[in-house]
Formats: C-alpha cells, structure tokens, sequence
C-alpha cells in the first residue's frame, strides 16, 4: 500500500534555520519558509509553529550545534589553553569557509538586529552570546589565568569571533579573517606566558 510522504522534522528545521540565516529574521516571509521547507503555511503553522516560535527553535538549532563544536574545541583548554582557543576559532573559520552554508553567523546578525526585534527574539538572542562568554570564561579559568584575566578575554575572544562572520559577509578574505584571530591569540599568549613567568 502506498505510503503518505513523511514529515521529516530535522530536514524541514535545518531547511528553515539556513533560509533565517541567509535572509535574516526580518528578510524572511512565510512564504521564503514555504518554499525552503516544501511545507505549506498551514502545515508550517501546525508542524513548525508560527514565525517568531520557529525563528526561536532554529535559534536554538544554531547555537547548541555549534555550541556543541565550541565545547569540543575548548574541552583541552585546562592543560592547552592556547591549543584551544586557537581551536574555538577555527570552528568559526571552518564555517565561514564552508560553500555550502551562508555567510556569517546567525547568532550575530540577529543579535545586530536586536534594536527591531520582539522582546522574547532579543533575550534569546542575547542568552545565546553570553553563553558563549560563559564558556570561553570557564575555559580561561581552567587554563591558569586569573579570574579579572579570564573575564577581560572572554569578552574579547568572543566579540573577535562574532566580528569574523560580519567581516566575512563584508568580504573579507580567509587570510584577513586569520590574522585577526592571529593577534588574538598572541595577546593570549603573552598573558599566559606572563603568568607562568610571574613578575621580574
């Protein structure tokens, strides 16, 4: 007996999280969702939920995928803390680099959009970067710098790595993107070094 084509979740999620992070949340109408997700408004509607719910859960989509490879990258930070910041960002630079992903980040540009967005959409938004300060912060601390420190380059390595995906949808070439991250990890690297020799 001929089956009915089934509703594959993930599929319709990942086609709708790519069509918000091409176009933004304000550049993308219903009927972009309809065409990426093959899915009617009505079936959108009773599957996905509405726009702002399903912008949430490709949101969310987003950050614990690559939250996930931020995790990973950062997992050797107590014994290699410059191996995994340098890590930390060339997960951001392999997604940038990918051909078959958009431009930037969709973390970033919502965040840039935070001024137009619904109260709820702009929390997420800003929940979504402050975990990634939380991490790198966790990870700092663990490889040996001072609390102040590790603060001070949570909040830097992370806007560093927010401004790599608006550089490279300005179109910034990967050896500009690299020097950038370069000087971070040298700034890093001489405040650990600083604080293995202690003072003179």
């Amino acid at each position: 007996m001929a089956g009915k084509k089934q509703f594959d979740m993930d599929t319709a999620l990942d086609a709708a999280m790519i069509q918000f992070w091409r176009a933004g949340y304000a550049g993308t109408s219903l009927d972009d969702l309809s065409r990426a997700t093959g899915l009617n408004r009505s079936s959108i509607y009773s599957s996905l939920g509405d726009k702002d719910t399903l912008f949430l859960r490709c949101l969310d989509r987003y950050a614990a995928r690559y939250g996930d490879k931020y995790d990973a990258a950062l997992s050797r930070a107590a014994t290699e803390p410059l191996e995994a910041v340098r890590a930390f960002f060339d997960v951001t630079l392999d997604r940038i680099a990918d051909p078959e992903l958009p431009d930037g980040c969709l973390i970033a540009q919502t965040a840039m959009a935070i001024p137009v967005l619904s109260p709820g959409i702009a929390a997420h938004a800003r929940e979504a970067l402050g975990r990634q300060r939380s991490r790198l912060r966790a990870a700092l601390k663990a490889g040996s710098l001072p609390d102040q420190d590790a603060e001070a380059f949570a909040e830097h390595v992370a806007a560093v790595n927010q401004s790599l995906a608006v550089m490279s949808r300005a179109g910034a070439s990967p050896a500009q993107l690299v020097a950038v991250v370069g000087v971070t990890v040298d700034a890093l690297s001489q405040a650990l070094r600083a604080r293995r020799t202690g003072p003179a």
